[in-house]
């Protein structure tokens, strides 16, 4: 006598994961800290150290052994994922389950889910095609948008524009903000490590996927290294093509701001001499030792003033002419304090000034 078998889980490509906000990375929580996809919840099937157990048997008893122990594992880990993740969902539920290649250890979770009854998918080349499709999108994801560059000097309030013209609506992209860092010299975050490359390329993806492509995108001037991570090709170019804005905010106040920004190094002058150490080949241990001693001292308006002249201010004036050259004739915004309304009033002048004078292909 036939029977009829019931389908198995379905198997999705990268390109349909818009479909499944729910994501189950199944790898151990190592591959996962390196990156993963968006909104993804990490419930590992084998965590690090029952990974290196089952490699260490496969390596010196036999591949047998190995599954055999591995299977124990996976029936035990899976036991408690649908214990205390699944228990409570319902029958509509419709997760995608992913590992590392779409194997194995992402096909035991989702038969179990799929013969519970849940609308399971697991994806097809796990996340090795997903990150295939993330280098992809982004190679030519960017000619779609028209973005719309903000300029301005190191201390200018660049992403406080930004913060401002999100604040009222309109689409933002900020990079500093997916790389936890504010791109110079003493640009690391406190407590906030930078993500990883592939970390951060999944999340600059998952922005640009929640755009309209029919409305300008803000974005601030960056060089191509944003601390640690590098920017995409495709979007590095098609921001270095784009119209842009400028704010020129008064020198007095540029210091007021960089000084409530970075009033992490400011409290602390070891951390803050070592960053200024980096800069010795520039200008020399002499010099970097006299910005190192005025900080102890506590001057700290006399030393961003002579960095923002020295360094900051002639590196990204060469940057802006080689790069956005457009910056140089761009419209001009001039902040007359750096407080949040002055900010969002500047925010409203160039969304309707600028922004409705770009034009986006229909």
């Amino acid at each position: 006598m036939n029977t009829l078998r019931r389908p198995g889980p379905a198997k999705i490509a990268a390109g349909a994961l818009a479909q499944y906000p729910d994501r189950l990375d199944v790898r151990s929580p190592s591959e996962f800290a390196l990156d993963h996809l968006p909104g993804a919840v990490n419930l590992p099937v084998l965590d690090d150290s029952e990974r290196a157990l089952v490699g260490t048997i496969y390596a010196h008893e036999s591949a047998f052994a190995a599954k055999k122990r591995g299977a124990a594992l996976v029936a035990r880990n899976i036991a408690h994922i649908v214990d205390m993740h699944c228990r409570d969902r319902p029958r509509e539920w419709s997760p995608v389950v992913y590992c590392w290649r779409g194997g194995q250890r992402s096909a035991a979770l989702a038969h179990v889910l799929h013969e519970i009854g849940f609308q399971v998918a697991q994806l097809a080349g796990g996340y090795q095609a997903y990150r295939r499709h993330v280098v992809a999108a982004l190679a030519r994801l960017p000619v779609r948008f028209t973005f719309v560059v903000v300029c301005g000097l190191t201390g200018a309030g660049k992403s406080r524009l930004l913060a401002a013209l999100a604040g009222i609506g309109a689409q933002v992209l900020d990079l500093e903000g997916l790389a936890k860092h504010r791109g110079s010299l003493l640009g690391d975050l406190p407590h906030e490590p930078q993500p990883s490359q592939k970390a951060f390329e999944s999340q600059l993806l998952a922005a640009l996927e929640r755009f309209d492509s029919k409305v300008p995108v803000y974005i601030e001037s960056e060089s191509r290294r944003i601390g640690s991570v590098q920017m995409p090709e495709a979007l590095l170019a098609a921001m270095r093509a784009s119209n842009c804005v400028r704010i020129d905010t008064p020198h007095a106040l540029r210091v007021a701001l960089l000084k409530e920004e970075y009033q992490h190094f400011l409290g602390d002058p070891d951390s803050l001499s070592a960053k200024l150490a980096r800069l010795e080949p520039l200008f020399g241990p002499a010099v970097v030792a006299d910005w190192a001693n005025v900080a102890a001292a506590g001057g700290f308006d006399s030393l961003v003033a002579e960095l923002l002249r020295k360094h900051y201010d002639p590196t990204y004036s060469r940057s802006m002419e080689k790069n956005f050259p457009r910056s140089l004739s761009a419209h001009r915004v001039v902040p007359e304090a750096i407080d949040g309304e002055t900010f969002r009033a500047l925010a409203r002048e160039i969304d309707a000034q600028v922004g409705e004078s770009i034009v986006v292909p229909a």
